[in-house]
């Protein structure tokens, strides 16, 4: 079996396979009364996705879940309008697949929105996103065989 490449994500802050390693090392501890009342330090940059990445995922998401989504709300009405004008005799069951197919293609929308925007700061990307989906998609393929490879060995350590 080869080994998992340990190429970060973009946006993923350095110390984390340090941090894994130490949290391995310590043993658990009681929390004395002065830990629990110190107030949580403030997120720094590192720890979170960034303002400039984060505002192209939601525009991303927005464009490709809102569009299909719009569409399918609005085959709603113009079915009504349609059927009660006397222009058009549709099915009730065309009118809700139709629907169904906009708002599920939104749902899907929202995900390959999210995926498909560039994760490098200063980086746009292109319009349609496909590199950067497969790039990103790459990166959270790994992250998962990871943690499954983690959970496995915690696993194989508990049953021991």
């Amino acid at each position: 079996m080869s080994k998992p490449t340990t190429e970060r994500i973009p946006f993923e802050p350095n110390n984390r396979s340090k941090k894994v390693k130490e949290l391995k090392k310590v043993p658990s501890t009681t929390v004395s009364k002065k830990q629990v009342n110190t107030p949580p330090k403030p997120k720094s940059e590192s720890q979170g996705i960034p303002d400039e990445i984060n505002r192209r995922i939601t525009r991303r998401a927005a464009l490709f879940c809102g569009i299909p989504t719009g569409l399918g709300l609005t085959t709603f009405v113009v079915s009504y309008i349609l059927v009660s004008k006397h222009i058009l005799d549709l099915p009730t069951s065309a009118v809700v697949l139709l629907s169904m197919l906009f708002l599920g293609i939104g749902v899907l929308g929202l995900s390959y929105g999210a995926i498909s925007a560039s994760w490098d700061e200063g980086r746009v990307g292109s319009w349609w996103g496909y590199d950067e989906f497969r790039k990103n998609f790459g990166h959270l393929s790994e992250a998962w065989k990871s943690q499954q490879q983690i959970a496995r060995a915690a696993q194989k350590s508990k049953d021991k």
